[in-house]
């Protein structure tokens, strides 16, 4: 299906808007739920609508994939990330994900090297050790359960192993349990506090008054020491040889092209928890939902495991050249990826007056590209709610159109470690087939908890077991 026949294609000068009031009485509905109140939203007014964000703050809403690429790609030097991602810059730094401009684009440049593939080659040795470790650790817990049977919360199993992951390829060196735990909860409580400061704004004087601001910053002041012993505790090794080859000796090593220089500390710290928050986020998520998806489809499970059986990789895990042999794995993954995006939602800003299909954009124009409603929309989607990992087969009719799907977002600030993240996920994904079953312990499906990343909404429970014999082999 071409984007030209999607509802979104007609002129859009008269966009549709709910009204500020409306939007006002529903902010703390949609601070609870918003992509439920989004969904409605859209549902009702078509695919792009006006609203205030928190009832305050006008903003344009779009499951457009024409509109998100004109905003993304095509126009992309008229748009910038709005305040409501720069305000992470408090908590996080001045890190990829938050910084912008010319600053930025050199940044990019400094770090994207780390992601290549020479790089993710040898780093695919630290996230299998990191797979491996968490699946001998579950086998052990399940031996000495009884019936050899569990029930995890797959998502605080997920985060773990995620965070232990970047940690390898970040530090070099495993966290202890209670520091990696510190780390977690420490981004997870400055992500909800942030997350509810831009829902709803009309709370900030109170939160002014009991000092929450104050209390969050301190966080962010404890985030960064332990960061800071990290890369101080690297630089009085310098001398070692051979030099650790991970992605802070990536940082150190890194010289600018026009002066020579490597970064300060402080910007070594700004990334340092920028790969820290995206670098677990993205993968702790999608693997939570992951799996969550394969124990209500135990047949595609399946089918992942015969597919690496006749890859000649049933008694060995595979190497970072041999994981694209494995297409249905990969549409696994992309599926999951689908249905729960973890960048839900993009936010730009106009910088200039523009233009789209005839509905004219002022310079401030404020835009939240709703990604989990374009991997949803039912005119780019067949069944957009059922999960069918053959929907990302090569060959497939009709194609998925331009911009109809943005797991890592697009343009040029299309995340940098999405490879990183990919491989990691696909990794893991086949380590656990390898030993284990998951079954589902309720019929409904889960909340979401649409944070920066989204999120289950609390515990996500599965049942596992041991994989039987038969079935891996």
């Amino acid at each position: 299906m071409s984007i030209s026949t999607l509802p979104s294609a007609p002129e859009l000068t008269t966009l549709p808007k709910v009204p500020r009031w409306r939007t006002l009485l529903g902010s703390l509905a949609m601070a609870r739920e918003p992509i439920r109140n989004l969904d409605r939203a859209l549902s009702h007014h078509g695919d792009t609508v006006g609203l205030h964000l928190g009832g305050v703050r006008p903003c344009i809403v779009t499951r457009d994939p024409a509109l998100a690429q004109h905003i993304l790609q095509k126009n992309h030097r008229r748009y910038l990330k709005s305040d409501l991602t720069h305000g992470l810059i408090r908590y996080l730094g001045r890190g990829l994900l938050t910084n912008e401009g010319a600053d930025w684009l050199r940044q990019r440049r400094l770090i994207q090297p780390g992601f290549h593939k020479q790089r993710l080659t040898a780093l695919t040795r630290l996230m299998q050790a990191a797979a491996e470790e968490w699946s001998a650790d579950l086998r052990a817990r399940l031996q000495a359960a009884p019936q050899s049977t569990l029930t995890v919360d797959i998502h605080a199993e997920m985060t773990r192993v995620a965070f232990h992951i970047i940690a390898q390829a970040t530090f070099g060196t495993s966290m202890a349990d209670a520091e990696r735990n510190r780390l977690s909860d420490i981004l997870t409580r400055i992500q909800a506090f942030y997350v509810r400061t831009i829902r709803q704004p009309y709370l900030r004087p109170w939160f002014m008054a009991r000092g929450a601001y104050k209390k969050h910053e301190a966080l962010s002041q404890e985030l960064r020491e332990l960061v800071r012993g990290y890369i101080r505790r690297r630089q009085s090794t310098v001398s070692e040889s051979p030099a650790p080859d991970d992605l802070l000796q990536m940082l150190l090593d890194a010289r600018y092209e026009d002066t020579g220089e490597g970064m300060s500390e402080a910007q070594l710290l700004d990334e340092a928890n920028i790969l820290l928050l995206a670098g677990h986020e993205t993968s702790a998520n999608a693997l939570s939902w992951l799996f969550y998806l394969l124990a209500q489809h135990p047949q595609a499970a399946q089918r992942v495991r015969q597919e690496r059986v006749a890859a000649g990789l049933a008694q060995r895990p595979p190497e970072f050249a041999e994981l694209p042999q494995l297409t249905y794995a990969q549409q696994v993954v992309q599926e999951t990826m689908r249905l729960y995006p973890p960048a839900w939602i993009l936010d730009r800003v106009a910088l200039e007056d523009d233009e789209f299909r005839g509905l004219p954009i002022p310079k401030g124009t404020l835009f939240s590209i709703y990604i989990y409603g374009i991997h949803r929309h039912p005119g780019l989607w067949p069944d957009p709610d059922a999960f069918r990992p053959e929907r990302f087969a090569s060959g497939q009719e009709p194609p998925i159109p331009a911009y109809a799907y943005l797991p890592f977002g697009g343009g040029p600030r299309l995340c940098v470690g999405n490879h990183f993240a990919l491989t990691e996920i696909q990794l893991v994904l086949l380590e656990a087939l390898h030993h284990f079953d998951f079954q589902p312990t309720a019929p409904d499906a889960p909340g979401t908890d649409p944070l920066v990343t989204l999120r289950p909404k609390g515990p996500l429970w599965l049942r596992v077991t041991n994989a039987s014999a038969t079935r891996v082999a």
